[in-house]
């Protein structure tokens, strides 16, 4: 006996996950239309959570004045609960144009383990590139966003405060400099290996390197800000890449800050570089982004993934500090 075909639109109901209250998240059920002409219908292979921005999204911290910019692209909700956040999706369209049907996508979308979204929403991902790894596109995005605000160059001695996945693909970029001397800075000293493992030198605050032509600070710490200024060279740049949510920081701003000429320059995705803001849209940089993570290095970024079901039981633990993950998968199926 022969099982009939599967078909993809047979799935009217989509199970997504929801911030509910604070240090709270549960899985909810909702209708799943079929998908509209100029949509695909995607089943989630992956996802993988932002620690930083899900865990004040998690933890109720997302200041009211940011509450418009904060939205990611396709969350559901409105802050601070119940919000369905999220945008960092791998998955394989099941209805859609012929050339895309089979293959798979990233897309900035949710949790969640079905869903309908643009066509021009949806990035194939690169033959080759593994869909594990894929879900580190949006923070590669960030990433090139960074490099290109800070225009490091060959040979210039660079630090990257913060060895989170932010602070590692920084230091990825930046390692691809011809003769450039790239140190990850972290409080932990199991960054070393990880470090080596992406062509980086590494050192604990106390030992990073001083004088330096750039810094780049992604820990969302005070300390992190006070140790990325203190290793910035004359006239040298130090690009703020943290987001400190409803949190202020003190940055020592005294002592030589003024007498180096020190320039203090935030970086933020939600903007295409000035430098290449005339050329590029977003979809043309997230295509260069998944272009970047063809490097089976980056594996080491990725936490053993965990099954959707469980993920609300499990969110206090991956986001509590410190947990030591740093970008954890969830599988769908």
């Amino acid at each position: 006996m022969v099982s009939p075909a599967f078909d993809p639109l047979a799935v009217t109901q989509a199970q997504a996950l929801w911030y509910v209250a604070p240090g709270a998240a549960e899985l909810r059920a909702e209708p799943l239309s079929a998908p509209d002409a100029g949509q695909v219908r995607v089943r989630s292979l992956f996802s993988a959570l932002s620690r930083g921005t899900e865990s004040l999204v998690f933890a109720g911290k997302v200041p009211e004045a940011e509450f418009t910019r904060m939205r990611a692209p396709f969350m559901g909700g409105a802050f601070p609960f119940p919000v369905k956040y999220g945008y960092a999706s791998v998955g394989v369209v099941q209805s859609g144009p012929a050339d895309l049907l089979g293959r798979c996508v990233f897309s900035l979308t949710p949790h969640q383990d079905f869903f309908n979204l643009a066509v021009d929403a949806v990035s194939a991902i690169p033959e080759g590139l593994p869909p594990e790894r894929a879900v580190l596109a949006a923070n590669m995005e960030t990433a090139l966003n960074a490099v290109w605000d800070a225009a490091p160059g060959p040979g210039d001695r660079i630090a990257v405060v913060g060895g989170g996945v932010l602070g590692c693909l920084v230091a990825f970029l930046c390692g691809h400099l011809p003769g450039a001397e790239v140190t990850l800075v972290d409080i932990n000293p199991e960054r070393a290996a990880l470090a080596t493992n992406l062509g980086v030198h590494f050192a604990m605050p106390e030992a990073a390197p001083t004088d330096c032509d750039l810094v780049f600070h992604t820990s969302a710490s005070g300390a992190g800000l006070t140790t990325a200024l203190a290793l910035a060279g004359e006239e040298a740049t130090v690009l703020e890449l943290s987001w400190y949510g409803s949190h202020s920081v003190s940055a020592p701003l005294g002592g030589a800050f003024h007498s180096k000429q020190l320039r203090l320059q935030s970086s933020q995705v939600g903007h295409v570089s000035a430098t290449r803001r005339p050329r590029f849209t977003y979809r043309r940089r997230l295509g260069v982004a998944l272009g970047l993570l063809q490097d089976k290095r980056l594996d080491a970024l990725l936490a053993s993934p965990i099954v959707f079901k469980d993920l609300p039981q499990l969110l206090p633990k991956i986001l509590g500090q410190p947990s030591g993950i740093l970008c954890q998968l969830i599988r769908y199926s």
